[in-house]
């Protein structure tokens, strides 16, 4: 059963310098954004995180990064924040371009205890440069090793008392993947409910992935980029 948190404070207090945290969501969509505030109030350091982008200059992961507390990025898409790009090219951060699937693949290996797999994405690109590849029915693999965490931040929409998670449309995007992958796995959610009032068939994250839960007091939702009919 997770244990339920009321401090964000307590639920990151042994988050520790160095360690690699898996932060799920997709662009500034179903981020843990007030985990990340905690972090960055925490002031740990020397972070290696994992997410599919690094958010903006002014939130989400943009917030650690702006404080110079991540030290290097596993990412696919990084092209919204400029304080990103100047820190990468500065020599300041260290940066892993992942193709968008890759990355959730080696998430998704890194739960599931597959050391690795072989993918033709990134085959005959810089990515594959010096590395293994095979062929299998005539074609190049490129082996890609899986993912795993320290730590994984969650957010997610629904959690029951035992930390059985329900996810809302694209917040479902490297979530479940990530809860999966990180050693000790932390949720905040919208909502907790009474064990037994989820619908079983609806549950998108079981229970023995999570170990730290709390329900968040309120959660911004930014939009990235809006853009209206003229």
């Amino acid at each position: 059963m997770a244990k339920i948190y009321s401090s964000y404070a307590e639920i990151v207090q042994d988050i520790h310098d160095g360690a690699t945290l898996l932060v799920g969501g997709f662009g500034l969509v179903g981020i843990p954004e007030n985990l990340i505030i905690a972090l960055r109030d925490k002031g740990v350091k020397d972070l290696t995180v994992v997410s599919n982008n690094c958010g903006v200059d002014d939130w989400g992961l943009g917030l650690l990064l702006k404080e110079k507390q991540i030290k290097k990025m596993i990412s696919s898409y990084v092209g919204e924040n400029k304080e990103f790009e100047r820190q990468f090219l500065s020599g300041e951060l260290e940066v892993e371009l992942t193709p968008q699937g890759t990355l959730a693949e080696r998430l998704r290996a890194g739960g599931a205890g597959i050391p690795a797999f072989y993918t033709p994405a990134g085959v005959g690109t810089p990515i594959a440069e010096g590395r293994e590849t095979r062929v299998f029915n005539g074609k190049e693999y490129l082996l890609e090793h899986a993912i795993t965490g320290d730590f994984a931040l969650i957010k997610a929409w629904k959690a029951d008392k035992m930390g059985n998670l329900v996810y809302r449309k694209t917040a479902r995007n490297f979530n479940p993947m990530m809860a999966a992958a990180g050693r000790i796995t932390i949720v905040e959610v919208e909502e907790i409910v009474e064990t037994g009032e989820l619908d079983p068939d609806q549950i998108h994250t079981p229970s023995i992935y999570v170990q730290r839960l709390i329900q968040a007091p309120s959660f911004e939702k930014r939009i990235e980029r809006r853009t209206v009919r003229q």
